[in-house]
């Protein structure tokens, strides 16, 4: 495992820039593909890159040329992943509200698949496609009552969440299918939350998807394809002890559990354990505050480029890259009015001044693509390891 990301030379160059940005390691992300590409292989395993995570185009390309296909989430995610270059048979469709116009756009584009998360989605899918005379090729997004043990807003495999079809639903789900001439059933699609660390979930998730698929094939399905999403979570707390994820566990847990049809086609999609660890959100200290019972770091950057923290109280490790002296604890906060602007509390941080730079690590996933331009802000900039070398 490589060490910190951050060379005196790097740091160096950072002085130069303007802040906030985004600093994307792309060696980082070449060894976590590399890693994930191979362990994948050993059981013949298919990943779809999830464009929600981080839709960047020069990392969209590195990704593609590892041979991941991409999962959407919107017509926007399908119309950038086509830019990137990815191959239409290689892009699956998800999310609960598709608009008319999102579908005929993945249908002019043969698609490899929608995943459907409800009944009435697949009715609409069918009078679309009959309306182009096309055939919508579709894997039916059920909901396991999973619990992924991760924060209730990333949760999404439990019994009442918005997403998937209730796996009590799945006999009328077929029947739907089965009245549509302009549907084709490939598969079944499970996703059940996001940053799951615990990997007796995914366990749990194989053993669920059995039952689910035991009973499909008793009712004189087999389908081709069985996609597990993705949800595997990144160490947030030691980003340079475990840059890369530990693919060798994870596929060996469902290996071990899962027990797929003859030749069925095994599919994930994953995000943040792809690109979460390669990027770092860099700023600088514009002021130095001393409150009553703390002290506060206040930056440039805030919950317009980061969100996460002020959204679920998310943790990112914070680390000054510039700073001398004793650790001392901050709030480090952002200019944005909002007294939930924080990028993180009581951080321990060498002792701070103004101008110093600041890496909000572990931001590679969920950090840039989710910025906004309240209070008129400008979004933050991208800068590539590659870059500056």
């Amino acid at each position: 495992m490589k060490g910190s990301i951050f060379s005196p030379t790097r740091i160096e160059q950072f002085r130069h820039i303007k802040t906030p940005f985004y600093y994307y390691d792309v060696e980082l992300l070449e060894e976590n593909l590399k890693t994930l590409t191979t362990e994948a292989r050993r059981y013949g395993y298919h990943i779809h890159y999830a464009l929600k995570a981080n839709a960047n185009i020069p990392l969209l390309g590195i990704i593609r040329r590892y041979g991941l296909g991409a999962d959407c989430v919107s017509g926007s995610e399908i119309d950038r992943a086509l830019h990137a270059g990815f191959s239409p048979e290689s892009i699956v469709f998800a999310g609960v509200g598709k608009r008319d116009d999102e579908i005929i756009f993945a249908l002019q584009n043969e698609i490899f698949a929608f995943n459907c998360e409800s009944l009435q989605e697949l009715e609409v899918i069918n009078q679309l496609a009959a309306q182009m005379g096309k055939t919508a090729r579709v894997a039916l997004r059920l909901n396991p009552d999973v619990d992924a043990h991760t924060h209730e807003y990333i949760t999404t495999g439990k019994e009442e969440n918005k997403f998937g079809i209730p796996h009590t639903q799945l006999e009328t789900a077929l029947q739907v299918v089965s009245r549509s001439s302009n549907l084709e059933l490939i598969g079944l699609h499970f996703h059940i939350g996001s940053q799951i660390t615990d990997l007796a979930v995914f366990k749990n998730l194989a053993i669920e998807v059995n039952r689910i698929q035991q009973t499909v094939v008793a009712l004189g399905y087999h389908l081709p394809h069985l996609n597990l999403g993705g949800g595997l979570g990144i160490d947030y707390e030691q980003p340079d002890a475990h840059p890369i994820p530990d693919y060798a566990h994870y596929f060996e847990t469902i290996a071990a559990h899962l027990q797929p049809l003859p030749e069925q086609q095994i599919h994930f999609e994953l995000g943040r354990a792809i690109v979460g660890q390669c990027g770092s959100l860099i700023t600088r200290v514009l002021y130095v505050k001393e409150g009553l019972k703390k002290r506060f770091a206040v930056v440039d950057a805030g919950m317009t480029d980061l969100i996460r923290p002020a959204l679920y109280g998310a943790y990112h490790h914070i680390q000054n890259l510039t700073g001398r002296g004793p650790v001392q604890i901050y709030d480090v906060v952002g200019p944005v009015c909002e007294s939930s602007d924080f990028l993180g509390k009581d951080v321990p941080l060498t002792e701070v001044q103004r101008g110093d730079l600041l890496a909000v690590r572990s931001a590679g996933a969920y950090g840039q693509v989710m910025a906004s331009h309240y209070n008129l802000r400008d979004f933050p900039g991208e800068v590539y390891s590659n870059m500056l070398e």
